[in-house]
C-alpha cells in the first residue's frame, strides 16, 4: 500500500475526499491515503508543505500561486473546484460599520499572512480603492479566532467562505454586511515537487480516483439525499446546502492549462496580490 498524505479545510467542498476515503476509493487502487485536516486554511496548509509534513493539499488557488511565486517547492496538479469560492465580508452584530466602505482604515482579521482571508481582502481593498498599503491585520489563525476576534473587538472585519460562516450569521455572531467572489477557480490540487518527482504514479491514482468521484456531485443540488448529507455533517440549513451546491463546479478532469494559469497570475498582479508573472512550468506540472 503506498501512502500519501493530503491536507484540506474541515469545509463542505471536501466531503468527496471524505466520502472516496470511506467508501474505500483509494485503498482499492492500492493508496493509504491519510487526510490532515487545516482550520487554519491555506497558510497553515502552505507551511505544511514547505516543511514536508504533507505531500497534497487541496487549496485556495490564490494563496498556492503567491506561495509557490514565493519559494513553496511545490506544483499545482489539477483544479478540484472550477468555480470561484464566495466570500463573506463580516463585522461582529454588534458593530456600527454597515457598508464594505465604512470599513477603510480598520483592522482586518486574517487567519495568517498568505492565506485566502488576507489575500482576498487586498481583492476587495482593490475592488473600493482602498490604499493597501495602509491595510491593518490582526492574526486569529482559524475561524474560531476570528469569532474572538470580532466579538471581543480586536479586528473590525472578517473574510470567509460564505456558506461556511451562514450559520454564524443565522445565529447573530456575525453580521455579512456584504458577499465578493474571486475571479479565478476556488480549489487547486497541489503536491511537493519531491513527492512529484518520487512518486508521479500515486499522483495519478489519487487525480484518477478523485476525478471518477466528482462525477457523482455534477448535478447533486437536485438529490435530497446529498444534500441531507452536506446538512449533517457541516452543520448548513438545507436551502444554504442547496444554493451552494447550485453555483459550484466541480472539475473532474485531468489536468491544469498553461492558459489558465497565465491567466490566473495576470488578474493576481491586477489586484496586486504578486507582484509578477512567472512561466507556467513553475507553478504546475501535468501528471497525466
Amino acid at each position: 500500500m503506498k501512502k500519501i498524505t493530503i491536507g484540506g479545510v474541515p469545509e463542505h467542498f471536501n466531503l468527496p475526499w471524505h466520502l472516496a476515503i470511506e467508501e474505500g476509493k483509494f485503498k482499492q487502487k492500492g493508496v493509504d491515503l491519510q487526510w490532515k485536516e487545516f482550520p487554519g486554511g491555506t497558510g497553515a496548509m502552505c507551511a505544511a508543505l514547505r516543511d514536508g509534513s504533507i505531500d497534497a493539499a487541496i487549496i485556495l488557488t490564490e494563496g498556492i500561486i503567491k506561495d509557490i511565486i514565493n519559494g513553496n517547492p511545490s506544483k499545482i496538479v489539477k483544479v478540484y473546484v472550477e468555480s470561484p469560492l464566495l466570500w463573506g465580508i463580516h463585522v461582529g452584530a454588534q458593530s456600527t460599520f454597515k457598508t464594505v466602505k465604512d470599513l477603510e482604515n480598520t483592522r482586518i482579521a486574517i487567519s495568517r499572512f498568505g492565506s485566502g482571508s488576507q489575500l482576498m481582502a487586498i481583492v476587495n481593498a482593490v475592488n473600493q480603492g482602498f490604499n493597501i498599503d495602509k491595510l491593518q491585520y490582526e492574526i486569529i489563525n482559524n475561524l474560531d479566532g476570528g469569532v474572538k476576534a470580532l466579538t471581543e473587538g480586536d479586528a473590525d472585519y472578517f473574510m470567509w467562505e460564505h456558506f461556511t460562516t451562514k450559520p454564524l450569521v443565522n445565529q447573530g455572531v456575525f453580521r455579512r454586511i456584504d458577499s465578493i467572489t474571486s475571479p479565478w477557480p476556488c480549489f487547486v490540487m497541489a503536491v511537493r515537487n519531491e513527492f512529484l518527482e518520487d512518486k508521479s504514479a500515486i499522483v495519478k491514482t489519487v487525480i484518477d480516483t478523485i476525478n471518477n468521484q466528482l462525477k457523482h456531485f455534477e448535478k447533486e443540488y437536485h438529490d435530497k439525499e446529498m444534500i441531507h448529507l452536506f446538512s449533517e455533517r457541516y452543520q448548513q440549513q438545507e436551502k444554504d446546502v442547496k444554493e451552494w451546491l447550485s453555483i459550484t463546479k466541480w472539475n473532474n478532469e485531468k489536468a491544469i492549462s498553461t492558459e489558465l494559469i497565465n491567466s490566473i497570475q495576470n488578474k493576481l498582479v491586477n489586484f496586486n496580490v504578486i507582484k509578477s508573472t512567472i512561466p507556467s512550468e513553475k507553478l504546475i506540472k501535468k501528471v497525466l
